[in-house]
């Protein structure tokens, strides 16, 4: 999935101003703003990673426009950490989680 990321953005700096948060990755486009993190920690997060480029597949399927008109009406109605967009982004890296976590057992497993 093509994406840029975009290291020490404004953007994210004011959303961990806002979420009160020591770092924020956030998607507009397919583009990540990520401030608080340096993009090789980042990338070194792939739960996180696969949060972030569930958001990048929304903004694809839904459209640019449409999708930020979506993401902020599901926000005003049912808050930031229950937007259906939000669940499903991180369910994606739960589940990259649970990949990490099965390849390190296969790892570790006598044979």
């Amino acid at each position: 999935m093509e994406h840029k990321i975009i290291e020490k953005s404004v953007l994210a700096r004011v959303a961990r101003f806002v979420l009160k948060s020591p770092n924020v990755a956030m998607v507009i486009g397919r583009t990540i703003h990520i401030s608080g993190v340096k993009k090789e920690e980042f990338l070194q997060n792939r739960p996180w990673v696969a949060h972030e480029l569930c958001h990048i597949r929304q903004f694809q399927e839904h459209g640019f426009w449409r999708f930020l008109w979506l993401y902020l009406v599901e926000s005003y109605r049912h808050g930031y950490y229950n937007n259906k967009y939000e669940v499903e982004a991180r369910l994606a890296g739960t589940k990259e989680a649970l990949a990490i976590n099965q390849e390190q057992q296969a790892r570790s497993s006598p044979v």
